[in-house]
């Protein structure tokens, strides 16, 4: 079982400073390598301050000079919103700053609001994506390629700086479209998933969705590499547990107001956080995730890795104004407690 950091990079007020932020993420992952995780992932979204982070590879570029191990993650490039043939050239050289530690997570977005900025439609996300897909693996792999799409048009090309990782980067995807999933799994990708809400129960309709999908796509679920994005957070202090669920739920409800467009805002920048027609309460998110003391934690883990099966784990760190030195201590607890754990567990049980 892998382990991951992902950091949104938000900004909930005005009290904390755009380069603060920034510099928090920069923090952690240097911090989550030293502790033992595999891999840290940064998001992309624009215009708002529901993510401050609009270049995952430039921020990939800028954190493989920090580091020396730890995998490093795009979650997720929205391909719609890049101009092919610098994305492809990027990630080769992305790559190689990175001396080949690059995991390429790609989607097609959701939030309009971005796409509008952008001058790109987002009713063509969804089949240009897909061109994505085919011209991915064509630039990588091929000194010399080329491709005529009805969204890519590109002539004899060849990318410049080669991919360290050969024959290419690992690709993961994240979709909620069940052609593209299928695709991704026929294709020997890996995929990204999450569930918001309805514990186990949620989990296990997750896991049977993707055998479904697996089904359809003539291949075994268990060969496709399962990264599982989750929030979640050990302390015996009730007021930290609640300050990160209190921040989990910032994070999503300017989330939803984006993909349902009905973004509020009084100064054209900082969304305001409106509470969901249907929202749990705190205690109730805490019911549905990894969250209370290190035993509770663990046992959770197990409990959801036991139905979904996924390979990775990516833990939500950076959300909201949560503070950073408690953070920085969480990570330590995971890497010191908490992963060790679930590993010898997960072990014990496969020895057995």
């Amino acid at each position: 079982m892998e382990f991951g950091v992902f950091t949104l990079a938000q900004q909930r007020g005005y009290h904390q400073s755009s380069h603060e932020v920034i510099e928090n993420s920069v923090e952690q992952t240097v911090l989550a390598e030293q502790a033992g995780f595999d891999a840290a992932w940064c998001a992309e979204h624009h215009f708002n301050n529901y993510s401050l982070s609009p270049s995952p590879l430039m921020t990939v570029a800028h954190w493989a000079g920090r580091t020396t191990r730890i995998r490093l993650g795009t979650a997720v490039c929205i391909l719609p919103l890049y101009h092919a043939p610098r994305f492809l050239a990027e990630v080769g050289l992305v790559d190689g700053l990175s001396n080949g530690r690059l995991e390429l997570g790609i989607g097609s977005g959701y939030q309009e609001f971005e796409f509008e900025r952008f001058g790109t439609s987002l009713a063509d996300a969804g089949p240009m994506f897909q061109e994505y897909m085919d011209v991915i693996p064509l630039a990588m792999q091929n000194k010399i390629f080329e491709y005529h799409g009805n969204y890519l048009d590109i002539p004899p090309s060849s990318i410049a700086v080669r991919p360290v990782q050969q024959p290419m980067p690992p690709i993961w995807v994240t979709t909620g479209n069940p052609r593209v999933r299928e695709r991704t799994m026929r294709e020997g990708h890996n995929l990204f998933v999450t569930v918001l809400h309805g514990g186990l129960d949620a989990i296990r309709g997750l896991r049977g969705k993707l055998e479904e999908s697996a089904d359809a796509a003539g291949t075994n679920l268990d060969d496709t590499k399962l990264g599982f994005l989750r929030c979640g957070f050990a302390s015996d202090n009730k007021a930290e547990i609640e300050s990160y669920l209190d921040n989990a739920r910032f994070a999503r409800r300017l989330s939803e107001s984006l993909k349902e467009r009905r973004q509020q805002t009084d100064d054209g920048y900082l969304m305001q956080e409106v509470p969901l027609n249907q929202e749990m309460s705190l205690e109730e998110m805490a019911a549905n995730l990894p969250v209370g003391s290190v035993n509770q934690v663990i046992d959770r883990l197990l409990a959801e890795i036991e139905i979904l099966k996924p390979k990775h784990i990516a833990l939500q760190t950076q959300l909201g104004d949560f503070d950073q030195k408690t953070m920085l201590k969480q990570i330590e607890l995971w890497g010191d407690r908490i992963i060790p754990a679930v590993q010898k567990a997960l072990d014990t049980k496969a020895a057995a």
